[in-house]
């Protein structure tokens, strides 16, 4: 089972890499609260040319690099 997320786009100034950012929102343990936390990907773009701002879809892959490890399946919103 490969592991999908809804992120978004960054930045795009690396060649055939784009940066993406996930958002994850979980419960304190003890207070309950709901928190936000994030995360900066190195994402393989593949034959996409996202923008800055866009949202996409990623999918866990191969380790394509040092820090590359999920790919680009397709661009939802621009």
């Amino acid at each position: 089972m490969k592991k999908t997320f809804n992120a978004t786009v960054v930045s795009v100034k690396q060649k055939n890499t784009v940066v993406v950012e996930i958002f994850r929102r979980n419960p304190h343990p003890m207070y309950k609260k709901l928190i936000t936390r994030s995360k900066k990907l190195n994402v393989d773009s593949g034959e996409f040319t996202p923008a800055v701002g866009d949202s996409v879809r990623i999918e866990e892959t191969r380790p394509l690099s040092k820090t590359k490890h999920f790919k680009i399946v397709e661009v939802i919103k621009k």
